[in-house]
């Protein structure tokens, strides 16, 4: 298994790793928030979990946050925007591996904390994350209301 920075040259695999993860986009969407992405290394940190034949079968999505993260003391905090590994490679170490590039890249660039956060109802996230030796900090409903003019 092979994990490296993702460049342009991963866009066609990328956009659809991406399109597993978040399908309400679309590729055509992925590709243009992969191009922007990949305008601010400094911020942003994309990773690509390949086999040994170059087969793609996972991405970590990470950004340096300088406003308040649930849960955390210290600005700036890395933080998981996204993990995604296909079902028939994960509970193999590839998440693991993904996460551990990102830790790097995150002390690299002076953090000293790492946060991500899961939909309250997505139990294999919430595995996921405490196998990877994150701990929970909050759960958190967010409410809106539409104001009339």
């Amino acid at each position: 298994m092979n994990i490296a920075v993702a460049t342009a040259a991963d866009l066609a695999d990328w956009a659809v790793l991406r399109q597993a993860l978040w399908p309400h986009l679309g590729l055509d969407g992925h590709a243009a928030e992969i191009g922007q992405m990949l305008a601010d290394p400094a911020n942003l940190a994309n990773f690509i979990a390949r086999t040994a034949d170059g087969t793609a079968v996972g991405l970590a999505e990470a950004a340096l946050r300088h406003d308040y993260v649930n849960g955390c003391q210290t600005s700036p905090v890395a933080f998981l925007e996204g993990i995604y590994v296909t079902p028939d490679h994960r509970r193999r170490g590839v998440a693991g591996r993904l996460v551990a590039a990102v830790e790097d890249w995150a002390r690299a660039r002076g953090c000293s904390e790492f946060a991500s956060d899961a939909a309250l109802d997505n139990i294999d996230s919430h595995r996921m994350h405490a196998a990877l030796g994150f701990a929970e900090t909050q759960r958190v409903v967010y409410f809106r209301k539409a104001l009339r003019p």
